[in-house]
């Protein structure tokens, strides 16, 4: 079944992780044998091939570069100048993929209408461009405000205003407090500019503060539940229930600590966890009984998000297994048109409407 995955790391993976994506995972993971300067060493689930054979045709991809202040002990960069450069380099990157064939960005309805049927034609995907919808991961790297007509320029499309700890424009996962004036500005520039707002990572007075003074689109391309996860990395139930009052999508993320309680990173494993992909439609499944239907949920997966197969469903070996997901809903009672709905229906009727007339 045709997936669309609302969150991928894929310029990291290719240029901090030096990983040639267009590999299969198994020549990835062979190339990175004996390496250790990272926990996920050869332990890849994604690349461009599996996102191919897993019937994954679009995704949203990202750009991310931390700014960190003095005495951040979080890994970022100096200055949001350098944070940007960073996010260019990964720009360069998307558009190299493009040039090589790869993958073709999609930045507007008649681009995602035209690449959806691509991917409908019954043709063998090997061939297929991946399309990517471009998205920041965390704004610390938009040097001014005035740097985001830039970034809309060359096809950002969707931004979280903040990652983990403290930012520029926001306060992210395990830090606290507003966005101030800056991240209120942001906020103004992407409601005119028709940037999606991805609540994703926002702490809870950044989260309620900027749904209060953004009135544009909003997702949450890789959250799962607090009631089910007791972490501020997760949704409450009122934020969720806010959230599908303004007509959200909310995409399952499976990175382990998120999916199960209890997780130890370094320590736990996924299969003394019992953490599986079911766990996933867990949460899924709590957001559906908030909202009463499935409308709300789809797939962003975070894999390769600085983590790899020792911290993701011990029942998936690569990215093109979220095709057992449609067989997991059904067991718990969803209908096809739901579970299509889940697997690229959601997303796609998200950007029907938040792109419409945008051509």
């Amino acid at each position: 079944m045709f997936t669309i995955d609302a969150h991928l790391d894929l310029s990291m993976n290719a240029i901090e992780w030096n990983r040639d994506i267009r590999l299969p995972v198994a020549d990835i993971n062979k190339r990175e044998e004996g390496l250790t300067d990272k926990p996920d060493r050869a332990k890849a689930v994604v690349s461009l091939p599996e996102l191919r054979r897993g019937n994954i045709g679009l995704v949203v991809a990202t750009q991310i570069a931390r700014y960190v202040a003095p005495g951040n002990p979080l890994p970022g960069w100096h200055s949001a100048e350098q944070a940007w450069a960073q996010t260019q380099g990964q720009l360069a990157w998307y558009k190299a993929m493009e040039e090589a064939g790869e993958m073709t960005q999609i930045t507007n309805l008649s681009l995602l209408n035209k690449h959806t049927a691509l991917w409908g034609n019954g043709l063998p995907n090997e061939r297929k461009p991946v399309g990517y919808i471009l998205s920041l991961e965390g704004a610390d790297s938009i040097v001014t405000v005035g740097h985001l007509e830039r970034a809309y320029a060359y096809g950002l499309r969707a931004l979280g205003p903040a990652h983990y700890g403290p930012g520029r424009y926001a306060q992210g996962t395990d830090a606290a407090g507003g966005l101030g004036p800056k991240g209120r500005e942001l906020l103004k520039e992407m409601e005119r500019l028709g940037i999606i707002l991805d609540a994703t990572h926002l702490c809870d007075d950044s989260f309620w503060e900027a749904l209060d003074n953004y009135h544009g689109p909003v997702w949450a391309s890789h959250n799962n539940c607090r009631a089910l996860v007791n972490h501020n990395r997760q949704f409450s139930d009122e934020q969720i229930k806010e959230l599908i009052g303004r007509g959200a999508v909310i995409g399952g993320a499976l990175d382990a600590w998120m999916m199960v309680p209890g997780w130890v990173r370094g320590q736990s494993t996924p299969r003394a966890m019992d953490c599986n992909l079911e766990k996933m439609i867990d949460h899924m499944d709590h957001i559906c009984q908030l909202a009463g239907n499935a409308l709300h949920i789809g797939i962003g997966s975070d894999l390769d998000g600085a983590f790899g197969k020792e911290q993701c469903p011990y029942d998936l070996n690569t990215i093109a297994d979220l095709q057992t997901v449609p067989d997991l809903l059904t067991k718990r009672g969803y209908s096809e048109k739901e579970i299509e709905q889940v697997m690229h229906g959601n997303w796609l009727r998200f950007l029907q409407k938040a792109w419409a007339g945008k051509d």
